[in-house]
């Protein structure tokens, strides 16, 4: 597994959407991710977030730090900050990393254009570094650009599917609870081995749950138990809710997850989460036609028969194309109709250009051009050959993946097939 180097050249996550939210969550919802909370009579908390990334992977057994490993050629940790960044009640991100990473991840946010990110020096356990996060945000510490907030949430910089609603659901609940977790049902039985190595008891699953991340706090009451907190419990322990309850008396309230809110923890993880993301944004086509849509062509089929091919993906013809971009459609087929000279395509690949829309993730145009069999030159074939695949070479620079099918046919045969239609 190589690792991700600032400078070399690579494409990220479709970001999370609200959804699922009823009643009392969706009014929160409203209340948060407006900017007229006090109008509407419900306070909007303040809420930021910390990731601590200072860890070495060892359980991934590579040499470069989990956190850091390519999906797609894009660092890890970039998917987790971009999933954060989607949500706009979050006003701050605290990045925890090792002085000797620093560089690279000042690169990474600078490659990928992620903003509101601050950066501390990690500690040495995984606690260490959560609370040098915490400190950054604390009104007492000097030379501070960083606002305190009444809500922090603690995330995993390893966990890049974490969704909107689940994090507004922790943050609810953490305001008025004090403390919010995500869980999640086991999926295997604890037992407790005897020094002999032999069975000694197990719990009963049904009664018991997988404690995930995000978590959520009230910012005084999590920083109030770091500044409490023993230096075994600093070294040792790994479980922020546990210190909210040991040295503040807060008893979290538990959120149930989604599956996705796993970890990627093993080298196999890398594959199941560029799996994921490969899937989540192939869910939608975009066909762009230089054509109107009441006129009859045999490019108009072509969209049909996708939608009819591809019941699982979402097929929309791209009339207003800059919106379809802002909605981060990744995928276009691109038909030209009226030239023969790629005019369509090329007015599509500069838009995909400006937008900025592959930095994060690969696009995928294919480019399908009708010519007439009986008129076009052979030389002129051969032409259109040559110049699709130059675009394809061009713009692939800027992660735009393009791919040309041409289609010969004589005219007169598509006319005579569509007077049947």
């Amino acid at each position: 597994m190589e690792s991700w180097l600032p400078g070399s050249s690579g494409p990220a996550e479709v970001g999370p959407r609200l959804r699922g939210l009823r009643g009392a969550d969706l009014a929160a919802s409203a209340c948060l991710l407006s900017g007229a909370g006090a109008e509407a009579g419900c306070s909007a908390p303040a809420v930021a977030a910390v990731l601590p990334a200072g860890g070495s992977g060892e359980r991934m057994g590579v040499p470069t730090p989990k956190q850091f490993c390519p999906i797609l050629e894009r660092p890890l940790i970039s998917y987790t900050l971009q999933a954060l960044e989607r949500v706009s009640w979050i006003k701050d991100i605290v990045v925890a990393v090792t002085g000797e990473n620093m560089e690279a991840m000042k690169c990474i946010i600078q490659r990928y254009q992620h903003k509101g990110i601050s950066l501390v020096e990690s500690g040495v356990t995984r606690h260490r570094s959560i609370f040098n996060g915490l400190k950054a945000l604390a009104e007492d510490q000097p030379n501070r650009r960083l606002s305190k907030p009444e809500v922090v949430i603690i995330h995993d910089a390893v966990r890049p599917f974490v969704e909107e609603d689940v994090l507004l659901k922790l943050v609810t609940a953490a305001k008025e609870h004090g403390a919010a977790g995500a869980i999640r049902p086991l999926v295997s039985t604890v037992i407790s081995p005897s020094a002999d190595g032999c069975l000694d008891h197990s719990l009963e699953r049904a009664r018991h749950r997988a404690s995930e991340m995000p978590q959520a706090f009230l910012f005084d009451v999590i920083y109030e138990a770091y500044q409490q907190c023993s230096d075994y419990d600093l070294e040792f322990g790994t479980e922020c809710l546990h210190l909210a309850l040991k040295y503040c008396h807060i008893k979290a309230k538990l959120i149930e997850g989604s599956p996705d809110l796993w970890k990627v923890t093993y080298k196999r993880d890398l594959y199941a989460a560029e799996s994921i993301i490969k899937e989540r944004i192939s869910q939608q086509i975009c066909v762009v036609m230089d054509t109107k849509e009441d006129e009859e062509h045999v490019g108009h089929r072509l969209e049909e028969m996708l939608k009819n091919e591809l019941n699982h993906v979402k097929v929309t013809s791209g009339r207003d194309l800059q919106q379809i971009i802002l909605e981060e459609c990744y995928n276009f087929v691109c038909v030209n109709v009226m030239t023969s000279d790629f005019e369509e395509t090329q007015k599509l690949l500069n838009m995909l250009e400006e937008s900025n829309l592959s930095i994060l993730y690969p696009v995928v145009v294919i480019s399908v051009q009708f010519l007439d069999y009986e008129s076009e030159p052979s030389g002129q074939k051969m032409e259109n050959l040559m110049r699709i695949r130059e675009f394809a070479k061009e713009v692939k620079k800027t992660n735009i993946l393009l791919y040309g099918l041409l289609v010969y046919y004589p005219q007169v045969c598509v006319s005579q097939w569509l007077a049947k239609q």
